[in-house]
């Protein structure tokens, strides 16, 4: 029978339980259970997972995360930008336009917007990524307009 590795990250370990006591978030917690565990307690990839309520893969990638990093705190969530057609750059400047004339008139026009985009990216695009692109960018659309029978959204 093979025997795993020996957990690597000691250097890390003090941070890690020291951060401990002073976590104010269940998913911190969390990943320093999964740095602080293997270390202290000899538990293996799957005894983590199952003690702190993860699959066996985010364990190993929490852990790994954190001892790359050097026990450095997290600045935050990554922003998220699966299937984004253009760079954040990009789409602040496309925007500026849309959310300045929003601000005058007090409306947004999505169906310009998405125009907009598709001769802006020269092809076409679906009206679900033009509102993945307005929430990227903080704009949500108001309630009383969910519920109107508007034909044209």
């Amino acid at each position: 029978m093979r025997m795993a590795r020996p957990p690597h990250g000691k250097e890390v370990l003090s941070v890690a339980q020291q951060r401990m006591g002073k976590v104010a978030d269940a998913d911190e917690l969390r990943r320093l259970q999964a740095v602080v565990f293997p270390l202290l307690y000899g538990m293996s990839t799957l005894q983590t997972a199952q003690a702190v309520g993860r699959s066996p893969r985010w364990v190993t990638m929490a852990r790994n995360e954190f001892i790359r990093s050097g026990g450095a705190k997290r600045t935050g969530a990554k922003p998220i930008r699966n299937h984004a057609h253009m760079s954040q750059e990009e789409e602040l400047t496309f925007l500026a336009p849309f959310f300045a004339d929003a601000r005058q008139n007090g409306t947004l026009a999505v169906r310009e917007v998405h125009s907009a985009m598709e001769r802006y990216l020269g092809r076409p695009v679906s009206l679900a990524s033009t509102y993945n692109l307005l929430h990227r960018h903080g704009w949500r659309r108001p309630a009383s307009e969910k519920r109107q029978a508007d034909p044209q959204i």
